[in-house]
C-alpha cells in the first residue's frame, strides 16, 4: 500500500524489503569512500520511519536523500513530525559513506535542527570540504542563522539500528540503541547530576546529556528499556534483514 507515494514498512512485506536490499557488493562504495551511495527509496523511507513508534508513522513526513542535491520531501506529513536517515554529521568534520542513523523531529525540531541537517547534506553535495562545513555551521549558530528550538520537545530515535559514533569508544559502530532525545540547549551533565560512563552501559540507563557539536545541540538522552528494545528488534526483523542484505555494515553483528 502506498502512503503519499512512499511505501511504508508497516505495509511492505519482508520479501519486498529484502529484494530492495539485494545489490551486488561489487557495485557499492566502501566504508572509506566519501561519495554517498543513494539508498533504494522504499528501504530508506522504511528505515527513516523506524525511528518513530509505529502509531506515529502514518502521519509523519519523510525526507529522502539525493546525494547529488540533498534531501527532498518524499511524503508530506500532517503531524508536524519529519523523519530522515542522516548520512553526514557536521561535527565529525569528516565525510564518510558508512554513517546511517534514522531520526525524527517534532515540529519545533523540524523548524530548527532539521534545517541544519538538510543544509549540511546540500553543502556536502556541492563539494564544500568537511572542515569548512564544520566551521560554517558553527558560524551560523553564532550569528543566529541556526538556533535551538524555543520550546521543549524531542527527537525520536527508537529505530532498531543505527551506524554512527557511539560507546564504548566513540568510534563508528553498527548498534541497536533505541532512545529519545529531549532538547536541552546549554545543559550539562553536571546540571542534572548525571555521571554517564561510556564504558559502563548500565550508567547510560539513566538520563544524561549528550552535547552534539555545540551547546545549542545538547540533548537529554533517555534510553529505551531492555524489554522494549527486544520488542522493537523483533517487530523490525524484516527491516533489519533488508538493511543487512543491502549492505553488510548495516548488519547488527558488524562492528
Amino acid at each position: 500500500m502506498m502512503r503519499h507515494g512512499v511505501i511504508t514498512l508497516r505495509s511492505a512485506c519482508a520479501s519486498a524489503l529484502l529484494a530492495l536490499g539485494l545489490i551486488a557488493a561489487t557495485d557499492r562504495a566502501t566504508a572509506t569512500d566519501t561519495t554517498i551511495e543513494r539508498m533504494p527509496a522504499a528501504l530508506e523511507s522504511a528505515f527513516a520511519l523506524s525511528a518513530l513508534p509505529p502509531t506515529l508513522r502514518d502521519e509523519a513526513g519523510v525526507y529522502l536523500l539525493d546525494p547529488g542535491k540533498g534531501y527532498y520531501l518524499a511524503a508530506q506529513g500532517s503531524s508536524g513530525i519529519a523523519c530522515l536517515v542522516q548520512r553526514t554529521a557536521w561535527e565529525m568534520a569528516d565525510y564518510r559513506d558508512d554513517i546511517y542513523f534514522p531520526l525524527c523531529y517534532d515540529a519545533a525540531g523540524t523548524a530548527t535542527y532539521l534545517k541544519v541537517i538538510m543544509d549540511t547534506a546540500a553543502l556536502r553535495s556541492e563539494g564544500l570540504e568537511p572542515s569548512k562545513l564544520k566551521a560554517l555551521v558553527e558560524q551560523r549558530y553564532r550569528d543566529g542563522t541556526y538556533r535551538a528550538p524555543e520550546k521543549a520537545g524531542l527527537s525520536y530515535m527508537v529505530g532498531p539500528l543505527m551506524r554512527t559514533v557511539g560507546p564504548p569508544d566513540m568510534q563508528v559502530h553498527t548498534m541497536a540503541m533505541p532512545h529519545l532525545m529531549f532538547y536541552a540547549p546549554g545543559l550539562s551533565n553536571a546540571d542534572i547530576g548525571a555521571k554517564p560512563d561510556l564504558a559502563n552501559p548500565g550508567s547510560l540507563a539513566n538520563p544524561f546529556v549528550d552535547r552534539q557539536g555545540n551547546d545549542a545541540q545538547s540533548y537529554i538522552i533517555q534510553m529505551i528499556g531492555e524489554a522494549e528494545k527486544a520488542r522493537i528488534l523483533a517487530d523490525e526483523k524484516p527491516l533489519l534483514e533488508a538493511l543487512c542484505a543491502y549492505r553488510d555494515i548495516l548488519c547488527l553483528h558488524h562492528p
